[in-house]
């Protein structure tokens, strides 16, 4: 069952200390972390620069950022209490840019997403997220990313003809407890606001604990 990082995402190396008092702990994300590392070295070329939309504690970043020693890492975050701990995690690593703040679902983003990226990654967003996230994640990657640039989603999504885990059932219901605008998302949906916005889905790939990693591209 995926948990949740916190949302979304300015673009210069870190000026100040991060202390370790600072960094938010997600024992979800240090479990996952090297698991999505293996897919995104396997899946991503020997270079480029990625932009990660909901950074959540930066754990993500920090670890995943030190497997992929030549591509530049911009986390980001629509939480803006969220930012210090991305830093804290990523103080020491000069590859990784200083946190934006990025709200998918601001009528102007926070703060503009480089205007070109070579990948996009987004982990455990769109089912704690109004629907509407999800369209404006694929939005976004269609208007940045290079025209080989990959769109790399991680979470756990409802899958027609694919029994669901019965701790995905559990996890659904729990966050529509929380929001009625949440809650885990069909994968057939989301392939359609693809399309809309000009991707399609290339590469699905079981992930342990019943999540999916999916490989979005350009038509």
């Amino acid at each position: 069952m995926a948990q949740e990082p916190s949302t979304h995402a300015h673009t210069h190396t870190h000026t100040h200390t991060h202390t370790q008092e600072q960094r938010r702990h997600s024992p979800a994300a240090e479990r996952n972390a090297p698991f999505i590392l293996t897919e995104l070295q396997r899946l991503l070329p020997t270079h480029g620069v990625l932009l990660e939309i909901a950074s959540g504690t930066g754990q993500h970043a920090a670890h995943c950022s030190v497997g992929l020693p030549h591509w530049t890492w911009q986390p980001s975050d629509a939480d803006p209490g969220a930012l210090a701990s991305i830093a804290a995690w990523c103080a020491a690593l000069p590859r990784v840019r200083a946190p934006l703040h990025l709200d998918l679902l601001a009528p102007t983003r926070s703060a503009e997403a480089p205007e070109t990226v070579d990948a996009l990654y987004c982990a455990n967003l769109l089912h704690i997220a109004p629907w509407a996230c999800t369209a404006a994640l694929m939005q976004l990657a269609a208007r940045c990313l290079t025209p080989q640039g990959l769109l790399i989603t991680y979470g756990p999504y409802l899958e027609d003809g694919v029994a669901t885990a019965p701790s995905n059932v559990e996890f659904d219901a729990d966050l529509r407890s929380r929001d009625p605008a949440w809650g885990l998302r069909r994968l057939q949906a989301v392939a359609d606001e693809a399309l809309r916005c000009g991707l399609r889905l290339r590469e699905r790939v079981a992930m342990p604990a019943n999540n999916l990693l999916l490989v979005w591209v350009r038509y």
